[in-house]
């Protein structure tokens, strides 16, 4: 199951964390944010222990949004030792985030 994100928890999950993170920027009432919502899920399972994949309600942690300049959702980012490493604007298929993953491992 994807991790759940937050202004509180942020920093020691993703920034003081190794391991790539995969950050979903959602909102409940974003259509686009629903559709990719089991992509995120799927790639939170197969990627279990490896890769931390979670999501960040815009609505609820609006700190976390203004630091990243989240002005679109959904919008992924990649962070991996404090930095992002790539983003994604929008609902792609699962291949596409699958290989950005791919790539910063």
């Amino acid at each position: 199951m994807a991790l759940e994100f937050t202004d509180a928890n942020f920093q020691s999950t993703v920034l003081d964390n190794d391991k790539l993170s995969v950050i979903d920027f959602w909102a409940e009432w974003c259509g686009p944010c629903r559709a990719i919502s089991p992509v995120v899920e799927e790639l939170a399972k197969e990627y279990s222990g490896k890769v931390n994949v979670g999501k960040v309600n815009v609505d609820q942690n609006p700190t976390l949004s203004i630091n990243y300049g989240i002005t679109s959702i959904p919008a992924i980012l990649f962070i991996k030792g404090g930095k992002v490493v790539d983003k994604q604007i929008g609902a792609v298929p699962k291949n596409v985030l699958d290989k950005k993953i791919q790539a910063n491992l």
